[in-house]
C-alpha cells in the first residue's frame, strides 16, 4: 500500500472481512442452509417477531436491528458539506444521475423479465408459485386476486400466492433500483479514482432514494404485475435509509464535535468496519436458512438468478464507462461513475424485500444473489477499469494512488 493513501481507506482495504466477502458470503449460504435442516423452526421463529398491522406483519423486529447496522456505518460517513458543493463536480455526478436513475432501473426490468419470464421461465417451473406477504394496509378475501397473486391463506396468515419467476423478478427489480453501495469506495479506491468525488456521489444517491427509490419501486413492481405495497415501500425507506441517514448525521456532527475529525476517521470508523459486513452476513444467514430447501431442491436456482443480474451489471458499467469517455472525463472520475453505475446498494434492496415480500420470499433471495456476484464481478471491473486507463486523456500516474 502507498504510505501516503488516507489510512482509514487503507483500513478498509486491508480489512480481513471485506477482502474475502465473497468467501464470507459463500461460507453463510452453507451454514444458512445447514441451519434450515438443522433447526427448521429457528429463522421462522425469528421472523415472526415483528410489527404486525392489521394482522400482518410488517417489520421483522431481527431483520431490522441487522439492517440497520447494516447501513449506520454506511451513512455516519456521509460528509453533507461535500454534498452541498457536490454541482461544481459537474459532469461525472450528473452522468452517474443519469445512468442510475434514467436508464438502470428499465434495463433491469427488461432483462430480468426476458431471462426470468421467457428464457429460464421453464427451468424455474412455469407453474412454480411463492407466497409472499399481503402488501401493507391491504385487506382482501381469500381467493381475490391482486396483480398476478391470489390471496391464500398459510399458517393461519393471508398471503399472496404469485408465481415464483415473479417473485424472483421483484427482487431483480428492487436491485435495479438501489444504485451504489458503500463498498463502491473500495472499488474506486482499487481502481485509482477520485475519492472525494466516490464519497460525493454516494452522498448524492442515497439522499436520491429518498424520493427516487419508492416511486420507482412501485411503478415496476406495477408493470410487472406484482403487489404494489406503496406503504410498505415508504416506510422500508424510512426505516432502513432515512433512519440510519438521520442517525449518522448527528452521530457525525456530535462525535466531531466532542473528538475530533481525526479521532473520527482513524478511530471511530475503523471501529465500524466491520459492523456492516457483520450484520450482513448474520442477515443471509437468516435468509438461506429458510431457502435451504429451495437451494437443495434446485441448485440451478442461483445460476437462473445470476444471468440476468451479471448482464444488467456488465452493460451498466459498458453504458457509463463509455459515455464517461464521451463525455471526455478524467479516468479518475470516469472510473468511479461507472462502478457506481454497476454496483448496487443490496442492503437496502434486501431490506426492501425482507420487509415487502418476507424473508422466505423469492425476491429476497433474488436479492442475496445479487450480493453473492457482486464482488468477484466489480473486482473483475476494477481490473478492466486499470488496464483500459488509456483510453482517457488524463490517466492516473502509478505512483498517486495506493495498490490494491
Amino acid at each position: 500500500m502507498n504510505s501516503a493513501a488516507n489510512p482509514a481507506t487503507e483500513r478498509k482495504m486491508t480489512n480481513v472481512f471485506e477482502r474475502y466477502l465473497t468467501l464470507w458470503v459463500g461460507l453463510c449460504i452453507v451454514g444458512g442452509i445447514v441451519l434450515g435442516k438443522a433447526a427448521p423452526g429457528l429463522a421462522k421463529s425469528l421472523d415472526g417477531m415483528s410489527l404486525f398491522v392489521n394482522g400482518a406483519p410488517v417489520v421483522s423486529i431481527p431483520i431490522a436491528v441487522c439492517l440497520f447496522f447494516m447501513m449506520y456505518p454506511i451513512m455516519v460517513k456521509i460528509d453533507f458539506a461535500s454534498v452541498i458543493q457536490a454541482g461544481r463536480s459537474g459532469k461525472p455526478v450528473w452522468l452517474t444521475l443519469f445512468v442510475n436513475w434514467a436508464i438502470k432501473p428499465f434495463t433491469m426490468y427488461a432483462i430480468a423479465i426476458l431471462f426470468l419470464g421467457t428464457i429460464f421461465r421453464g427451468f424455474i417451473g412455469a407453474d412454480a408459485i411463492d407466497l409472499v406477504k399481503m402488501p401493507f394496509g391491504l385487506d382482501l378475501p381469500l381467493g381475490a386476486t391482486h396483480g398476478s397473486g391470489t390471496v391464500v391463506l398459510h399458517d393461519g396468515v393471508k398471503m399472496l400466492e404469485i408465481p415464483l419467476w415473479r417473485s424472483y423478478l421483484a427482487g431483480a427489480i428492487l436491485l435495479g433500483i438501489a444504485p451504489c453501495t458503500a463498498m463502491v469506495l473500495v472499488w474506486g479506491f482499487l481502481a485509482r479514482g477520485n475519492d472525494g468525488l466516490t464519497l460525493v456521489m454516494v452522498a448524492i444517491n442515497s439522499l436520491s432514494m429518498l424520493v427516487l427509490y419508492g416511486l420507482l419501486g412501485g411503478f415496476l413492481l406495477g408493470v410487472g404485475r406484482l403487489p404494489v405495497p406503496w406503504q410498505a415501500l415508504l416506510l422500508s425507506i424510512v426505516v432502513y435509509v432515512a433512519l440510519p441517514l438521520v442517525a449518522g448525521f448527528f452521530s457525525r456532527r456530535w462525535i466531531i464535535a466532542a473528538k475530533g475529525e481525526r479521532w473520527f476517521k482513524e478511530k471511530f470508523l475503523h471501529v465500524l468496519t466491520p459492523v456492516t459486513i457483520v450484520a450482513l452476513l448474520a442477515t443471509l444467514v437468516l435468509l438461506f436458512s429458510f431457502k435451504g430447501e429451495t437451494i437443495l431442491g434446485n441448485p440451478l436456482t442461483i445460476l437462473w438468478i445470476a444471468v440476468p443480474l451479471f448482464l444488467q451489471t456488465m452493460l451498466i458499467f459498458a453504458l457509463g464507462y463509455g459515455l464517461a469517455r464521451l463525455l471526455k472525463l478524467r479516468y479518475e472520475d470516469a472510473a468511479p461513475a461507472a462502478m457506481i453505475g454497476a454496483s448496487n446498494h443490496f442492503e437496502v434492496a434486501i431490506a426492501t424485500a425482507t420487509m415487502l415480500f418476507g424473508l422466505s420470499s423469492g425476491a429476497a433471495l433474488a436479492t442475496v444473489v445479487g450480493v453473492l456476484i457482486e464482488v468477484p464481478v466489480m473486482l473483475m471491473l476494477v481490473k478492466i477499469c486499470r488496464n483500459t486507463r488509456g483510453w482517457f486523456d488524463a490517466p492516473v500516474p502509478e505512483a498517486s494512488g495506493g495498490r490494491g
